[in-house]
């Protein structure tokens, strides 16, 4: 039996890769969070049952902005590191 605590036949390697699935997957949620928050603020004005081909295409704008910001972000510090 395994001292550590962990499961039978399962590797660190494994364990490691579960690990930064999750982490990636938090730091999803939290993007997705902050990108609904923002964009519903600056672009919905009225909240209704559906949105004006205004606020859709704020909507829009604003997401692929975040997105851009994001990537350009990630890729400064993937740079930095090597």
């Amino acid at each position: 039996m395994p001292s550590s605590g962990s499961p039978p036949n399962v590797s660190s390697d494994d364990l490691v890769n579960e690990l930064k699935t999750t982490v990636a997957e938090f730091h999803f949620q939290r993007f997705f969070e902050t990108v609904r928050d923002k964009c519903f603020e600056k672009c919905i004005t009225k909240p209704g049952s559906s949105l004006s081909g205004s606020e859709s295409s704020c909507v829009s704008r604003c997401v692929e902005r975040y997105s851009e910001a994001t990537s350009i972000i990630g890729q400064t510090l993937l740079n930095q590191r090597h």
